[in-house]
């Protein structure tokens, strides 16, 4: 067999990432926060970016609401996609203008003195300083302020005394003695290793540690199983009082540093509204309050070009000008994109509109990005990290993406809406006739939904929700 050596030319389709397409699929899966970070980042390095402030539009003509005229569109400022751009500077100047971050409207109060500067004491400053009040000797107290840094948000000390000591450079013999200090402190049952300890320090305190209750403590894992069978002979107590007992545990905060925590819960901010024209008429549109909004300024670049510049430096400019000018198309195709998915999704779940969880369809990324004419990693990209908010409240973007179970009527059933229907029949059941996974079964089934008795049980447990063996002592001794 003879080995030729030759050359050929052959034309071949590819696709080829070029940096555009790159930076567009970036920007596409950032969430609003991300992308505002790296808007951040651009504007700081790039001279020709500037951005445009978000204007709330004023009321409208009589009997409109303010919301309904914020989202009322006007002529110029709204492509055929919904999205509305942002306004033209009348000057290229008007970059170097101050603009103030805060405003307020005239006559206003603003917040006091005691409110700008007061806060309540975090955990580690309640317990700093009665360390410092209660600890005399030097050493020790040092030691015990410096467990307070070590202390989880729920005021556990989880490490060991031997890991401190060597992770402190000191006797663990002193460890163990700043631990006890740190306990002595309040709220009662900081500084503990684990559930247990913080709940015999609390105990202890009340003068109600007594070995019944220690022994309780010892099988907090058949507590939470409510095996209460198990506990009557292991403590050795009647159904009465291992009842009171429990009541006594359930009175304890098994958290006793998160009453200090000073973090306000996350909110989640939407990235599509989703709101009634009329009774048949829905709106899907951005939500301009988290849209970046950038401007590139072309008159500074005219006016730098018309300079005497080395050719290094109208390189700069020009690769400037050019990375400016595709970080805002990049940002108007991410932001047509999340609105043509959105109008798409309501478009199939109309009923979750009209009637809320219970009637959300089965929706998968395949059939939107074939309706789109779009790559289901698009879809998954433009959906990621995304919330939407609608009459029912603000959900992920993702919620609206659900697998389905066929029906007796022949048309399919999100399994979230199957999720929702098991919780709702678990709540609203009879404690003295508490529902099995067959009943809740049988029920589903004459709603004409056909499902599996591991499917209940699979779904029950996703929800944490526990059996019905278990319920059922729970519910008796809540009684």
């Amino acid at each position: 067999m003879a080995i030729n050596l030759g050359l050929q030319v052959r034309q071949t389709q590819g696709l080829v990432l070029t940096p555009q397409l790159q930076q567009a699929i970036k920007l596409l899966q950032l969430s609003h926060l991300e992308l505002q970070e790296l808007v951040q980042r651009e504007l700081v390095d790039n001279p020709f970016l500037r951005q445009a402030e978000y204007v709330e539009r004023p009321a409208g003509s009589a009997g409109e609401t303010p919301e309904a005229a914020s989202r009322r569109p006007t002529a110029g400022d709204e492509d055929v996609d919904g999205w509305r751009q942002p306004p033209v500077p009348v000057a290229a100047d008007a970059r170097l203008s101050a603009r103030s971050c805060v405003s307020r409207s005239a006559g206003e109060p603003g917040p006091t003195l005691e409110q700008r500067l007061t806060r309540p004491p975090s955990l580690q400053e309640h317990l700093r300083f009665q360390l410092g009040a209660d600890v005399g000797e030097p050493r020790l107290r040092t030691v015990a302020l410096a467990l307070v840094d070590h202390l989880d948000e729920d005021g556990y000390l989880r490490e060991t005394d031997a890991e401190l000591a060597q992770r402190l450079a000191v006797a663990e013999a002193l460890v163990a003695e700043a631990r006890a200090a740190l306990q002595r402190c309040d709220p009662t049952g900081v500084g503990a290793r684990d559930l247990r300890e913080c709940l015999a320090l609390q105990l202890a305190e009340r003068d109600r540690l007594d070995p019944l209750m220690a022994r309780l403590l010892d099988h907090l894992d058949l507590l939470a199983r409510a095996d209460f069978a198990r506990l009557m002979r292991l403590c050795r107590v009647d159904r009465e009082d291992l009842e009171e007992m429990i009541a006594e545990i359930r009175a304890l905060d098994p958290r006793p540093g998160s009453r200090f925590a000073t973090e306000e819960p996350a909110t989640a901010i939407p990235d599509l509204l989703v709101y009634r024209l009329s009774r048949r008429r829905w709106r899907v549109e951005l939500n301009g309050a988290v849209l970046p909004r950038l401007l590139v300024d072309k008159a500074w670049y005219a006016e730098l070009s018309s300079t005497k510049l080395d050719r290094a430096a109208r390189e700069y400019i020009g690769e400037r000008l050019q990375s400016a000018n595709w970080l805002v198309r990049s940002l108007h195709q991410r932001a047509r994109t999340i609105l043509r998915v959105g109008r798409a999704v309501f478009e199939r779940q109309r009923p979750f509109l009209e009637r809320g969880p219970t009637a959300l369809r089965p929706l998968v990324l395949r059939e939107i990005a074939a309706a789109l004419d779009l790559h289901e990693s698009t879809v998954s990209r433009a959906v990621a990290g995304k919330y939407v908010a609608t009459p029912h409240g603000t959900f992920a973007f993702r919620y609206f993406f659900s697998t389905g179970l066929a029906g007796d009527n022949g048309e399919n059933v999100s399994a979230e809406s199957i999720r929702l229907r098991i919780r709702r029949l678990i709540e609203q059941e009879d404690p003295a006739k508490v529902l099995s996974d067959d009943q809740i079964v049988g029920m589903l089934r004459r709603e004409g939904i056909s499902v599996a008795r591991r499917t209940v049980a699979k779904y029950r447990e996703a929800l944490g929700i526990p059996s019905s063996v278990e319920r059922r002592r729970l519910k008796a001794l809540a009684r």
